[in-house]
């Protein structure tokens, strides 16, 4: 068996890993890397050259795994695209999206390899996209030469818990079991009820480890998290002031909305407008509309119907005023330039009774990850557009994490007791605690910390020729 990782990042970034077993060859994932631009953000799909490609299995909708995917396709045309049937309802929005704001990019940053692909493209392939339910297993029998069909691989995905239609892959073949994580939540969240990875006994287990550099000893209980948040915000309400909530659009957004729904719903906090983003009220939209096709928690709250949804834009919210207390849920998480985020983080700023509360990640380079380090009464730069800011208002973190932390996973890791532990999807203090940890607890398999483009080949496994 060969494992490569096509990241062409050794952080967090363009989620890819190509797996040959047997003679079938599949593609774990492709995404772009979200720190990088043009062609650079690409997986290394050079390492592929001359080689055929079965199929590519897309474990969730987010840019780092799913962006590039038309790439993919332009390359290996003749390979199947499988996902789970969630997820099919989701990445043409995805792709749209990210088309657009590679176009966007070309035109305010002069990034002349943009867009990578466009709408056009997307639409022709979208007929490619093919969603199956999870737990199904599906016979591979394209994967493998007609002689030796009756010995195919199988695929079968798992819910993840991550995020809507977010699964791990199960690939059983004669040599062995692997089994792909992607990104994946072992805790309940308000709405998605945690990973349903029961029954997995793979061989090689390839684990997310985003989590691993965060010690979330203090802040891995969620009733907690979302109970400080709720007092956070009537504190805010209480001085007169607003609340910005800088969040993904897809994910992040509909489990807030959700807690301020079930807050509103139980007296909690007032009944009020929330303030989105148009692609964060989009994939609202979608969540409700699989509501009975979804594992979740509260299957009577939709909630485009329980809260009153007011979209805002860049434009609106220059001119928008900030009278009387109101919530902002709004993309992007990073508070990266020309987006509502930004715009509103600019007006905060200066104004004490208004509060920005992040409840994921904010990567440090970023617009979002600087006023989150930033330090009251003191200057920072917060994006290139503006000149430094000084924050006068208040800013807090809750740890309300779509991800497993990173006990959890440790703890399943040696439950399902693989013979092989491929660290994937972290940062290198992420992977580095894990291997630590692991030889620490003296595990009984082998671990594997692979490099952006190392090959790893797993000797228990047939290699193919």
């Amino acid at each position: 068996m060969i494992i490569s990782n096509l990241n062409p990042g050794n952080e967090i970034g363009a989620s890819a890993w190509h797996v040959q077993v047997d003679r079938s060859s599949f593609l774990l994932d492709a995404g772009l890397h979200p720190k990088l631009e043009g062609r650079a953000s690409v997986p290394m799909l050079d390492r592929l050259s001359g080689r055929d490609l079965d199929a590519v299995i897309i474990s969730h909708c987010h840019y780092d795994h799913v962006a590039g995917l038309p790439l993919v396709l332009r390359e290996f045309p003749r390979a199947r695209v499988i996902m789970s049937e969630l997820s099919s309802h989701l990445i043409e929005r995805v792709l749209h999206n990210s088309a657009n704001v590679m176009k966007r990019q070309r035109e305010e940053k002069g990034l002349l390899d943009y867009p990578l692909y466009d709408n056009r493209q997307i639409e022709e392939l979208s007929p490619l996209f093919e969603g199956f339910p999870c737990r199904s297993p599906l016979d591979c029998s394209f994967a493998m030469p007609e002689e030796m069909a009756g010995g195919a691989p199988r695929v079968t995905l798992y819910d993840a818990g991550h995020t809507l239609g977010a699964c791990g892959t199960r690939i059983q073949t004669g040599a062995g079991e692997i089994f792909y994580t992607g990104d994946c939540s072992f805790q309940d969240q308000i709405l998605l009820k945690g990973a349903d990875f029961d029954g997995i006994s793979p061989d090689v287990l390839i684990m997310e480890t985003t989590r691993g550099a965060y010690d979330d000893s203090k802040t891995s209980v969620r009733a907690r998290e979302v109970r400080r948040l709720r007092e956070a915000i009537l504190e805010v309400f209480q001085r007169g002031g607003s609340v910005l909530i800088p969040s993904f659009a897809l994910g992040r957004t509909q489990e807030i909305l959700a807690m301020l729904a079930v807050m509103t719903r139980e007296g909690m906090i007032p009944r009020q407008p929330v303030h989105v983003g148009g692609l964060g009220k989009i994939f609202t939209e979608i969540y409700d509309g699989l509501i009975h096709k979804t594992r979740r928690n509260h299957t009577d709250l939709v909630l485009s119907r329980e809260l009153n949804l007011v979209v805002q834009n860049v434009d609106k919210v220059r001119d928008l005023r900030l009278k009387t207390p109101r919530i902002f849920v709004v993309t992007a998480g990073m508070m990266n330039e020309n987006t509502a985020a930004h715009e509103l983080a600019i007006r905060f700023c200066s104004d004490p009774r208004h509060a920005i509360f992040f409840v994921g990640y904010a990567d440090p380079s970023t617009p979002g990850g600087r006023l989150r380090d930033s330090v009251m009464s003191h200057p920072f730069h917060f994006s290139d557009r503006i000149p430094d800011l000084v924050r006068e208002c208040e800013m807090r973190w809750f740890d309300i994490t779509g991800h497993a932390n990173r006990q959890e996973l440790v703890d399943w890791a040696l439950d399902v007791n693989p013979s092989h532990l491929v660290l994937a999807h972290g940062d290198p203090e992420a992977r580095a605690w894990f291997s630590h940890r692991f030889q620490e607890l003296e595990a009984p398999f082998t671990i594997h910390n692979p490099d952006a483009g190392e090959v790893l080949e797993i000797p228990d496994f047939p290699v193919s020729g």
